[in-house]
């Protein structure tokens, strides 16, 4: 038995031809309930509700909301997500499929969350789809608001099985989509893709506020969300709370918070006043008074939470002295109450007074903003958080004289934003017809001073249809100017959107490459032209497969010398531009992209996912400073590793190619940093070829440094004299032939080139033959010198042997007269020889004279007597 209102629910059929249709209940369990109410006549079909009404389907009338809750009356909204609401489904697939057609892993476990006060997407590969079915009796409308801050995820919104809108790539604002819908049944998906590679967690995309209109009744009020109210039956929306007030889900009034506490307007709890910081107030410029004189004030954020009086609280700065007033922007004069106003219609101002223009002429529309005193009309500020925080009201940027900066910001999460608006543009009539589709400009100097892996991006909202990153700019960026054109006369609102960090970094001078580089080793100075290498480079690897099978490569651009500090080499994310052209309209221009000396994409071919085109997607920079060119292995902490490259064979040394990049990840505190190996290899062309270590095929091991090595013959030194030689060739009727060659192998390119070949006169006679007679003169010259020297040694022992017998033997022969004679000129030097030091035969004659006790020289003297007698 089903007899209580609570176990059934009321709902109308299809409506027939007539456009009549009929009330029936359904039970809540299905198979439970046996006695159901009858089926009764229902309304009209084109009947429905005003705002603030229901239809109560007992009775079949419109009856007002209770207060503390809301209704469309024609239309449907989904502000509140405790829970995924009736009529709303998750449908998770992964698109690559096994050899049999089955899901290579199960997506069971991925889905959009409901977190309170909006969806969170999937986070992982597979593709979800939230789903809602909605039957318009008339043509209607869909509205939602989604913040999508990450491009590593896919996320598209189809109608049915039409793609009518998809998501931009770093759209940071919370930024409103509204879809017409035609009469009849429509199915509205929102899904979204992970792309997981390289273990970087994907930011989800969050989705708030979905807005139905065209459908036929409403059976029910909404209650209003926590921090929001309506006071009166019968409202067709809720009001937030105001600061210092709070509410419950579906209250007729807000609470007011105790004295120690606060809360910001449409606030659900309140929390405890913090010490005032310097994120607390901010500074301002006062309007110009009679004088022309202007001074900073400082100005506490309002409302104001904090806490003065307290220990380590921030104090307002004093008053700024006064100053003399900037002059006005061009376009505007000073008028007499010292403020600037707008030129009149036909003149003209460069900031001082308004001048006629010539006749024949006209001005050209424009904002020129230069000086920044105050905040001009057309341009607001804000800081943007993804929670509700006391950023929401604070001011972003802060006028600074000669130029505007942003703000303080109270987290690294925050998104300090700017934006100017601009109607309209208008073409002076004399280049009507010669623009050639170019209808206006927008052109801005801007530069930043980052410690950290900060972020500005200049974002333009054509028709307050769409907000699309133009550009973006990561990390420190020297004084620089960007230019926009707007092909269309459109109402467009330009952002610019500054992620911070909580230090300031001084400004350091740059160095470059100018692609040349010079060595002096083992007193030689060498020199390399790398300009041939200075054309970007790409490189891709792979394929590589993540853990659910999804196919992708790594793409990378290089530009190893940049252009005088310019980097170069460019990325480019497409990852939401997967859709036809007809469904991209005007916004298929815009791509998300970073430029630096290297940096990776990565591709996901169309055979990987079922995309309808190759998707290019995590294009991050790996290279934003250029360290320095060494033949060193270390540079500034970095090494660049060349035991993972094969050994260098050749005589000439490799030059490293260090870089850095300031982009901290969760593995790289210090950021990134990339070397280049650049080696002389003349079998290569003068581009040469670009490699990364097998052992490392995604060009990094440890995910924080990337090698490379670039072999090219432009990498060899410019040949100069020490890197050939002279041949000379024999002489032949009297001329001498001389040749040049290079050294081999040859590891050098362009420089000097070979000296022609060279004849000169040279005589008969071989050299060889030169050689050879004078060489055997000299050796008969040295065999005659030796035979006189030994023959007049000869005779000289023959005179001392003679007289050793002699003295020897006392009855000796006197010998003959010429037996111990001297030749003329001779002269005896035996007993100067005896005196100085005894010879070999003064040796043995001490012998033979052992037993006599006088001294040699006795022995003599008395011989010599004895002969004298005789």
């Amino acid at each position: 038995m089903c007899t209580l209102q609570k176990d059934f629910y009321f709902q109308y059929t299809e409506c027939d031809s007539t456009g009549s249709r009929w009330r029936v209940a359904i039970p809540l369990d299905p198979g439970s309930c046996s006695d159901l109410p009858p089926p009764t006549r229902g309304t009209d079909c084109s009947f429905s509700c005003q705002a603030g009404m229901f239809l109560e389907m007992s009775t079949q009338q419109c009856t007002p909301c209770a207060a503390g809750s809301y209704s469309l009356g024609s239309g449907l909204r989904f502000d509140q997500w405790d829970a995924i609401p009736v009529g709303f489904t998750n449908l998770a697939s992964f698109l690559d499929l096994g050899p049999n057609g089955e899901d290579v892993q199960s997506c069971n476990s991925s889905s959009w969350t409901p977190q309170g006060m909006y969806l969170e997407s999937n986070r992982d590969e597979c593709t979800v789809s939230l789903v809602y079915v909605v039957h318009l009796e008339k043509q209607g409308s869909v509205s939602f608001t989604y913040q999508y801050p990450d491009n590593n995820i896919l996320f598209e919104f189809y109608v049915s099985v039409r793609v009518l809108q998809h998501g931009n790539t770093d759209v940071l604002m919370e930024t409103g989509r509204r879809t017409h819908l035609k009469s009849g049944t429509n199915i509205l998906y929102w899904r979204t893709t992970g792309i997981l590679v390289g273990g970087k967690m994907v930011k989800p995309v969050l989705l708030r506020n979905i807005q139905i209109e065209g459908v036929a009744y409403t059976s029910e009020c909404f209650p209003c969300r926590p921090g929001w109210f309506s006071s009166m039956p019968g409202s067709s929306s809720c009001q937030p709370c105001p600061s210092n007030t709070y509410s419950v889900k579906g209250s007729s009034s807000c609470t007011p918070c105790p004295e120690h506490l606060y809360s910001l307007e449409g606030w659900a709890e309140c929390k405890v006043r913090p010490p005032c910081s310097e994120s607390d107030y901010f500074q301002i410029h006062t309007a110009c008074d009679g004088e022309g004189k202007t001074q900073v004030l400082y100005r506490w954020v309002e409302p104001k939470i904090c806490v003065e009086n307290i220990t380590g609280a921030a104090e307002l700065p004093a008053t700024g002295q006064r100053e003399p007033c900037p002059p006005c922007n061009p376009g505007y004069y000073n008028s007499n109450d010292s403020t600037c106003s707008p030129c009149p219609p036909g003149t003209h101002s460069d900031g001082t007074y308004g001048k006629s223009c010539p006749a024949g002429t006209e001005p050209v529309l424009g904002y020129e903003y230069k000086w920044w005193n105050v905040l001009p009309a057309n341009m607001k500020t804000s800081c943007l958080n993804v929670g509700n925080s006391k950023c929401d009201d604070m001011n972003g940027w802060e006028v600074a004289g000669d130029h505007i900066r942003s703000g303080a910001g109270s987290s690294d999460n925050n998104y300090l934003i700017l934006s100017l608006h601009v109607p309209g543009f208008k073409v002076p009539a004399s280049l009507s017809g010669m623009t050639g589709g170019e209808f206006g400009r927008i052109s801005f100097v801007f530069e930043t001073l980052c410690s950290a892996d900060c972020e500005l991006y200049f974002m333009m909202d054509v028709n307050t249809k769409s907000t699309t990153v133009v550009e973006s700019w990561e990390g420190s960026k020297e004084r620089q100017l960007f230019s926009h054109s707007m092909t269309r006369n459109a109402s467009v609102t330009y952002t610019w959107a500054f992620q911070r960090t909580n230090h300031a970094l001084d400004e350091h001078s740059r160095c470059f490459s100018d692609c040349s580089f010079t060595l002096t080793e083992n007193n030689r100075t060498l020199t390399f032209d790398l300009s041939p290498m200075s054309d970007i480079v790409s490189l891709t690897v792979g394929p590589s497969f993540t853990s659910k099978g999804t196919k992708y490569l790594h793409l990378f651009n290089v530009s190893l010398c940049g252009h005088e500090g310019r980097r170069a080499a460019v990325c480019t994310d497409n990852v939401t531009d997967v859709s036809t052209k007809e469904d991209r309209g005007d916004m298929a221009q815009f791509v998300n992209s970073v430029d630096s000396f290297i940096c990776q994409s990565t591709i996901i071919p169309t055979d990987g996912r079922g995309f309808r085109m190759v998707i290019s997607s995590q294009s991050v920079s790996l290279a934003d400073t250029f360290m320095g060119a060494t033949v060193e292995a270390v540079l500034g902490g970095v090494s660049a590793e060349p035991g993972l490259f094969p050994d260098n064979s050749r005589n000439v040394p490799d030059i490293n190619f260090f870089y850095r990049s300031t982009q901290v990840t969760a593995s790289c505190d210090q950021g990134r940093s990339s070397v280049i190996i650049v080696r002389c290899n003349p079998e290569k062309s003068e581009r040469g070829e670009i490699s990364v270590p097998s052992s490392c095929p995604a060009g990094t091991c440890d995910g924080c440094t990337f090698h490379f090595l670039w072999e090219s013959a432009s990498a060899c030194p410019r040949c100069t004299p020490d890197d050939y030689h002279r041949i000379e060739g024999a002489c032949k009727g009297g001329i001498q032939e001389t040749l040049f060659m290079w050294n081999e192998p040859k590891l050098c390119i362009k420089g000097v080139s070979l000296p022609p070949p060279s004849s000169s006169p040279c005589e008969v006679i071989a050299l060889w033959l030169k050689m050879g007679l004078g060489g055997g003169a000299f050796v008969a010259v040295l065999l005659v010198s030796l035979t006189f020297y030994f023959w007049k040694k000869n005779k000289r022992l023959e005179y001392k042997y003679c007289r050793l017998v002699m003295s020897a033997n006392k009855e000796c022969e006197l010998p003959a007269a010429d037996s111990c004679g001297l030749t003329e000129g001779e002269e005896p030097d035996d007993d100067v020889v005896y005196a100085q030091k005894p010879s070999l035969l003064g040796k043995l004659r001490a012998i033979a004279n052992k037993d006599r006790e006088s001294s040699e020289s006795v022995q003599l003297n008395s011989q010599s007597d004895r002969w004298a007698l005789g």
